[in-house]
């Protein structure tokens, strides 16, 4: 019959029992640690995507676009992301991250953000001048998901034949994330709606696709997102479903 009785560390012979007591105690403490460090990093991380969404939804109040637009370019960024081969962590990065390409818009006047027609020469300077504007408002805090949604805000209208804007920057000098967010909002923007213009059939924007690769975007994010584009035209009906259920 086993005793329940404590041992008595005091008593000769129990020095060894002593020290695996010690032991045992310290190793729970350091899990209690861990998982403490852990709660904080993701209640942290939680932090800063809120802080991401909250940006983003500013801006497109200001651009007069809606939520859904931001859920749409988390989802097919992150998506074209896997069909690319990067890793999960990578792609729920992006889906944090790419809502806000456009955040730049805060710092567009109105009267040229939402000027309806073409933009004169002088104006349309002033609207390139967004991507470098969401650079400035998201880098420098050395967070990682911010740093990453500052890159994709100053790449996503690059071109990967150098002819896109603010830095004119082509092929593999693009980031990989700028160069797939280009192409999901390129997506986006043409099978949705305008004031100005109906949405384009989902065939119709696969043969423009096609015929960019290896001007506008590059060829292999082309091609992975041509292999797929019943999967993300899919995702985007469903977000745009769950939208207008949930939304008054």
């Amino acid at each position: 019959m086993t005793s329940s009785t404590p041992i008595d560390y005091s008593q000769p012979g129990n020095e060894q029992a002593l020290a695996y007591a010690q032991l045992f105690r310290t190793v729970e403490d350091l899990h209690e640690l861990l998982r403490q460090q852990r709660r904080a990093y993701e209640a942290l991380q939680k932090a800063h995507r809120e802080t991401l969404y909250r940006l983003a939804r500013a801006a497109e109040y200001k651009d007069g676009d809606t939520g859904a637009h931001l859920v749409r370019m988390g989802e097919i960024s992150a998506l074209l992301a896997g069909f690319c081969g990067l890793d999960e962590d990578t792609c729920q990065a992006l889906r944090d991250a790419a809502p806000m390409h456009d955040v730049g818009k805060i710092g567009i006047p109105d009267e040229v953000l939402k000027k309806p027609g073409r933009l004169e020469a002088d104006e349309w300077a002033v609207m390139r001048e967004h991507p470098a504007i969401g650079a400035r408002i998201l880098g420098g805090s050395g967070v990682p998901v911010l740093e990453l949604a500052a890159e994709v805000a100053r790449t996503h209208h690059e071109r990967f034949d150098g002819h896109g804007y603010p830095g004119g920057l082509s092929g593999d000098a693009i980031p990989l994330p700028g160069r797939i967010v280009a192409l999901a909002d390129y997506f986006d923007a043409l099978t949705m709606d305008r004031c100005y213009r109906p949405r384009f059939a989902d065939d119709e924007v696969m043969q423009m696709i096609e015929r960019e690769s290896g001007k506008h975007f590059d060829p292999e994010v082309a091609r992975c997102f041509l292999a797929h584009w019943k999967e993300i035209a899919a995702k985007r009906d469903e977000i745009n479903h769950r939208w207008a259920q949930t939304t008054p």
